[in-house]
């Protein structure tokens, strides 16, 4: 049976999506532009893209938005850490340490769906408007995404593989080493991806609705004053945030999976 490679994407598709992508945004902010010109909607509910644009301009000069930015980017940044280090913790000594998964799945079942949102009046009530107000709500949502896709990865751990390494005498912190985390690895970034982003939507809401230092509380301040066309730019910050963010957790995810299939681009027909 004759074997090739298929290797996906090039310098010509990478090219193609590139314009296509920008020939989408360049539609997006012309409509932007249009539809308050227009009369469609009026002005002071949604400004044209150029005055949003010149707000924006206008809070890059501003030391408080780099506090705030600075503000935003700490609680996303350890709230992520933290979660991270905490789900591929957990998912793995509670996927491998026998009758646990049993013994927690109902527990986590039954937390994993409370909405990040819900334990707000719990975090204004242990630390007010601090970071830490901030971090517990981050992390309680972002946890979530990493420990199910290490334990759907450690599931996916082919059985002949393990009873190989046990027939060779590996230990088991050896199995996890060199069985359990190579297969584990491709769930494990994509849990981190998803959690980049949620960590992000939460550092923002916890922002908004507590009122704790960063972009959300200046959105906030923003909407109250009537500054709209401010609190649009601000918007827009933390949309390029999570634009970046995700480019970051995928290049992040290309450089640690290198070796994998999915990466490489490769098919074997």
């Amino acid at each position: 049976m004759t074997q090739k490679r298929v290797r996906g994407g090039g310098s010509t598709g990478w090219a193609v999506n590139a314009g296509l992508g920008a020939a989408g945004l360049a539609a997006f902010l012309a409509l932007g532009e249009a539809v308050p010109r227009l009369g469609v909607v009026k002005e002071r509910y949604f400004p044209p893209t150029s005055r949003i644009a010149r707000a924006l301009g206008d809070q890059f000069t501003e030391d408080t938005f780099w506090t705030d930015l600075g503000d935003t980017l700490t609680g996303w940044a350890l709230g992520l850490a933290i979660a991270v280090g905490a789900g591929i913790v957990v998912g793995v000594v509670v996927s491998v340490v026998p009758y646990l998964r049993e013994a927690t799945a109902s527990t986590i079942e039954f937390l994993r769906p409370i909405p990040s949102v819900a334990l707000i009046p719990l975090a204004v009530l242990l630390y007010g408007t601090e970071l830490r107000s901030v971090l517990l709500l981050v992390v309680y949502a972002s946890f979530w995404q990493v420990l199910v896709q290490v334990m759907y990865g450690v599931r996916d751990v082919d059985p002949v593989a393990e009873e190989t390494a046990r027939s060779y005498g590996l230990g088991t912190w050896a199995r996890v080493r060199h069985v359990l985390w190579p297969t584990a690895l491709p769930y494990v970034m994509t849990g981190v991806r998803l959690a980049a982003a949620v960590a992000l939507i939460l550092t923002v809401t916890a922002e908004l609705v507590i009122g704790a230092p960063g972009l959300g509380a200046r959105i906030a301040v923003a909407q109250t004053s009537q500054a709209v066309p401010e609190m649009y730019a601000l918007i827009v910050v933390t949309g390029l945030l999570g634009l970046l963010i995700n480019v970051g957790a995928r290049s992040v995810e290309r450089y640690a999976l290198a070796w994998h299939q999915s990466v490489r681009g490769e098919v074997t027909v």
